[in-house]
């Protein structure tokens, strides 16, 4: 599994328009069982993505997702994570 943490940061309005489409895709992206869970932290400070894909189709997703690259989102983090208790472990 994959962990993507962004952060926002400066205004949101060009992060909120971009929204949308990005939420569309990762609706995609659950819905084919790539995306086990994403959401914005509490504080809207970021957010926090969790992937059930290998790192080079993580990679590809970041790459082919404007949002990424929208002033005031910020990958942070991309690291492997291997859930040890719970429904996501092995």
């Amino acid at each position: 599994m994959i962990v993507v943490e962004l952060h926002f940061t400066g205004d949101p309005a060009a992060r909120l328009a971009a929204r949308p489409a990005h939420r569309e895709l990762l609706a995609r992206l659950h819905a084919d069982g790539d995306l086990v869970a994403a959401g914005p932290w509490a504080d809207d400070s970021g957010a926090l993505l969790l992937f059930d894909a290998d790192e080079a189709a993580v990679r590809q997703t970041l790459d082919a997702d404007p949002y990424y690259r929208t002033p005031g989102v910020e990958v942070v983090t991309l690291r492997h994570w291997a859930p040890a208790v719970g429904d996501l472990a092995p």
